[in-house]
């Protein structure tokens, strides 16, 4: 079916500050303008989404995935784990995904057994991420368990604030059962790849959406070339790191994500990991700690040099997604913009999706619609592009020749339904 564009970690209009438009029918649709083929479901372990997906979904002629409206879906939920390790409290994000109704139906009730399941699609619990995964195997070995946005300070299981100095450190004696790592927004392959202990486990992206807008659904995906489409497939080519069958992710360029420098957001102040290292990590507005961001937190964990590249790495391609590179060329902060909107409307109905606007449209064809928005396409293609750095919970601008500084976190914070943790 050629290549497969997959985005397994998104959240369902049950989680806390997520999109109402979060349902089956505007996830299915906003995956089709975006160009996305393979979805997770997002939230299985909320009762209410649960028997949703259930009387929405149908099996699909490929095995372990369901399907709505032509896009495909694998059952996925976010768990949220709080607990105090070596005397420090931990807060770890994971994403499991799993191959059937009946094995996802068996981690509810394991869940429930835990603590409640009701009150949020990404549930909270107090037990370590060890015991996550021992039980979770013990229901079914083909359920994968993948640490969240490892580096995001305060819910990475490597973050400044909260999080471990490694994965075993985290994992303990159930690091055995964990096969991937997802970079999350504020860092990209190349960064974990100066870290050698990261080698062993496959580096995964996907958007952590909260919401059905272009602009956050497959901002980060994975790219499959799976001729037997099936979970298992899938879930095997990620262990493998087969890269006739995983030959590719589409990655934020991290400087756009919301942790990427150390900074203090309320002082209105950020600053790169050396700065930050001259101020003794000081925010020198109100003389308190910075929140220290993922690259500085994986300069402090690195034992290689920017720019090594370990044997077998999985590529990536980094892209800005195009209401962005609209919103920048056009020098308009608010995302939603009809004018924002009628440039975009006009590119997807004339190319058909937004990943192929992206990445595949020649230039000359763009130009027949917006020249001035191809031209910064073509520039993104190229990696020419200048990102204001994004710092605690603020995210960074992209720039284009010809446009303004684009506030996102102030266009994205007029929209109530969208907070994310990458």
């Amino acid at each position: 079916m050629g290549l497969i564009f997959a985005d397994l970690h998104i959240h369902s209009k049950y989680s806390r500050a997520t999109s109402n438009r979060m349902d089956i029918k505007g996830i299915s649709e906003g995956a089709k303008i975006k160009g996305l083929d393979l979805i997770g479901t997002g939230d299985m372990a909320h009762p209410l989404w649960f028997k949703e997906l259930k009387e929405n979904l149908v099996e699909s002629s490929y095995e372990g995935i369901y399907e709505h409206d032509n896009i495909l879906y694998i059952l996925s939920n976010e768990i949220s784990l709080m607990y105090t390790q070596n005397k420090r409290g931990r807060k770890v994000h994971n994403v499991i995904l799993a191959p059937s109704f009946e094995v996802a139906e068996q981690v509810n009730d394991w869940l429930k057994t835990r603590g409640r399941v009701d009150y949020d699609g990404r549930p909270i619990f107090g037990f370590t991420c060890p015991e996550l995964v021992e039980n979770l195997i013990n229901i079914s070995k083909d359920i994968m368990i993948i640490p969240a946005h490892i580096w995001t300070p305060f819910f990475g299981c490597l973050g400044s604030k909260s999080g471990f100095d490694s994965v075993e450190e985290c994992f303990q004696d159930q690091t055995k059962h964990i096969h991937a790592l997802e970079t999350g927004l504020s860092s990209n392959p190349s960064m974990n790849w100066r870290l050698s202990n990261l080698d062993k486990f496959t580096l995964v992206s996907f958007s952590d959406s909260h919401s059905p807008w272009p602009w956050r659904l497959g901002r980060e995906c994975c790219v499959f070339d799976i001729e037997n489409l099936s979970y298992r497939n899938i879930m095997d080519a990620i262990k493998s790191k087969d890269k006739g069958k995983f030959p590719f992710t589409l990655e934020f360029f991290p400087e756009e994500g919301k942790y990427h420098y150390d900074g203090h957001r309320n002082c209105n102040f950020s600053c790169s990991p050396k700065e930050a290292e001259r101020l003794k990590d000081m925010c020198p507005v109100c003389k308190k700690p910075l929140t220290i961001g993922v690259l500085h937190r994986v300069e402090e964990l690195a034992d290689r040099p920017e720019g090594f590249r370990p044997e077998g790495a999985i590529p990536y391609k980094s892209l800005i997604p195009l209401s962005e590179i609209i919103s920048s060329v056009l020098g308009i902060d608010q995302l939603y913009s009809k004018k924002i909107w009628d440039v975009y409307n006009k590119l997807i109905k004339a190319f058909g999706s937004e990943f192929r606007i992206l990445l595949k449209t020649p230039e000359s064809e763009l130009k027949t619609v917006n020249e001035r928005v191809a031209d910064a396409i073509i520039r993104v293609r190229d990696g020419k592009v200048k990102i204001v750095p994004g710092y605690d919970g603020v995210y960074g601008s992209p720039v284009f020749n010809g446009g303004d500084r684009v506030n996102m976190s102030k266009s994205v914070k007029r929209q109530k339904s969208l907070v994310d943790f990458g």
